[in-house]
């Protein structure tokens, strides 16, 4: 056995030494070898992915091709060396995408790009590699995308395991601002995608957009880059380059660098790159936003978007390809203003720009006005976990303002599920007035709205939101149009001592987590 084993690992690095850069073919297939310790193969009839060798071991999973979607279907396929690169292009006969395979020397890396001229049906764009559960089984986030053992309870996607706990594949994502690098690994290897750059320009939604990132199954670990999708998308698709972006092979525990330079894709004839030279920026300074929240600078058209961090007050833009764009400012990710700006190529715009958020004095106020629900009960459990996961707190609930922690608020609220929350506080005689309550929620489903009521006053329904027509929070998605409800409540409706606000949902739907439901921000007693 040992023999054996020293053989193997001998006529192995004798093979490794003997390998070259470069490209080959058969009558099927191309075959790439980085001289990195990848080598590859690529389906001549489709552009299909059939194998991913990395350090002669095979990582291509046993059932489907790695691909886009599902699949490209009969395409054209070339092969080409151009200026020291690799370039392989699959144009599909029968959808409006073109995908770019590029490799460079000496590394484990796949650059690519995608092409698309319109919306594909279903409705999705993506970059799906199929890798085998048995050399890398741990998914993006460890398990929580790992539905082996586990059964469907809500749709195809969302699986309850015997212990309670839940998983779906959408728990694997992070927001875009964040989501730089993921990967998936196992004991001899990790295989991570990489969105450097204006990878991001062409998908939709903004900086805070999420999307799934892996799905460990009983035999493939599927990771993914989501380009564009329905899932709680809030604008239509964009359509262009996709990218670059890459997937490189490392050993464990050797994340790559974000900062992967893809300028050298402006030699390659890549259809629709923009380079550099073609480029503009914008700089200036961001402020209003306490020091304690993320400062976040965003921009997007119909065909691009961009975002940076500010920090100190000051920001620079990524390179932007001309245009006149909107721009907003958020404090962590809830809006304080709006303005626009155009960017011209070669040039750097200047514009500041700066909160407009008033704060109010208020009586009493539960949780932060950010965008965000985790400083609430189960915020910091809602992104990779569904509502009903025994790990979860209960939900709804009683509550006194005068001792109330945040933390044991609930984030949610349901038409069906989980019952209303109510707060009762004190007033003085000085405090029996007309006042306003402020519910600032970050995403709905099915038309739910907060309802308000205080002691036997009770306020308008609001009317529906705009409707996201996907499944948002049973999928540990909390981002959507971040709604801001006010009601004016007259002096009436108080009373010295004790009074009572109940928060409810208006909406309907049945009588599972998938009824009428809205994620909170926060929710203020303005004084």
């Amino acid at each position: 056995m040992h023999l054996f084993s020293g053989a193997a690992a001998l006529l192995a690095l004798s093979q490794r030494a003997n390998a070259a850069f470069g490209l080959t073919s058969t009558s099927s297939r191309y075959i790439v070898d980085t001289d990195g310790g990848l080598v590859f193969e690529v389906n001549r009839s489709n552009g299909d992915i059939t194998s991913l060798k990395y350090n002669g071991v095979e990582y291509q999973g046993t059932g489907k091709a790695s691909a886009i979607n599902s699949g490209l279907g009969t395409s054209s396929v070339t092969g080409e060396t151009v200026n020291g690169y690799v370039k392989i292009t699959v144009k599909s006969n029968s959808l409006p995408v073109t995908q770019y395979f590029v490799a460079k020397p000496k590394e484990a890396i796949i650059y690519m790009a995608t092409y698309n001229s319109k919306e594909v049906d279903p409705g999705e764009l993506r970059w799906l590699a199929r890798l085998r559960t048995s050399e890398l089984p741990t998914g993006v986030h460890g398990n929580v995308g790992d539905t082996r053992g586990c059964t469907a309870f809500e749709g195809k996607d969302t699986f309850k395991c015997s212990n309670g706990e839940t998983r779906c594949k959408m728990y694997t994502s992070d927001r875009f601002i964040d989501d730089k690098v993921h990967c998936v690994s196992g004991s001899k290897a990790q295989v991570c995608m990489i969105m450097p750059g204006t990878a991001y320009e062409t998908s939709a939604s903004g900086p805070f957009m999420r999307d799934i990132n892996s799905q460990t199954g009983d035999s493939d670990q599927e990771l993914y880059w989501y380009m564009n999708s329905g899932h709680v998308r809030t604008e239509p698709w964009r359509f262009g380059l996709q990218g670059p972006y890459a997937m490189a092979f490392t050993s464990p525990n050797n994340k790559p660098s974000e900062d992967l330079d893809m300028s050298f894709f402006g030699s390659l004839s890549i259809q629709g790159y923009v380079a550099a030279s073609g480029r503009g920026s914008v700089t200036g300074s961001a402020t209003g936003v306490p020091s304690q929240f993320e400062t976040v600078v965003h921009w997007f058209n119909k065909d691009a978007q961009y975002w940076t961090k500010a920090s100190n007050g000051k920001y620079t833009s990524p390179l932007m390809k001309p245009g006149a764009y909107s721009m907003r400012l958020y404090k962590q990710e809830f809006l304080v203003a709006n303005d626009t700006v155009t960017v011209a190529a070669g040039q750097t715009a200047t514009k500041d720009i700066a909160s407009k958020e008033q704060n109010k004095p208020v009586i009493w106020r539960i949780g932060e006005f950010d965008g965000q629900p985790f400083d609430l009960k189960n915020g910091d459990k809602i992104e990779r976990m569904h509502p009903s996961d025994t790990r979860m707190g209960s939900w709804g609930g009683s509550f006194a303002a005068e001792s109330l922690k945040a933390k044991d608020f609930p984030m949610a609220l349901w038409s069906k599920q989980g019952g209303t929350a109510s707060v009762t506080f004190t007033l003085t005689q000085d405090q029996v007035k007309g006042h306003v309550i402020r519910v600032g929620t970050t995403l709905s489903f099915k038309g739910g709205r907060p309802s308000v009521k205080i002691n036997s006053w009770t306020g308008n329904d609001p009317g529906a939101p705009v409707l996201i027509d996907s499944r948002g929070i049973t999928r540990g998605a909390y981002r959507g149009w971040g709604d801001v409800y006010t009601w004016d409540v007259p002096s009436s409706a108080f009373k010295v001592g004790s009074n009572t606000l109940t928060l409810g949902v208006y909406g309907s739907g049945d009588a599972t987590w998938l009824s009428a439901n809205y994620i909170l921000d926060a929710l203020e007693l303005q004084d």
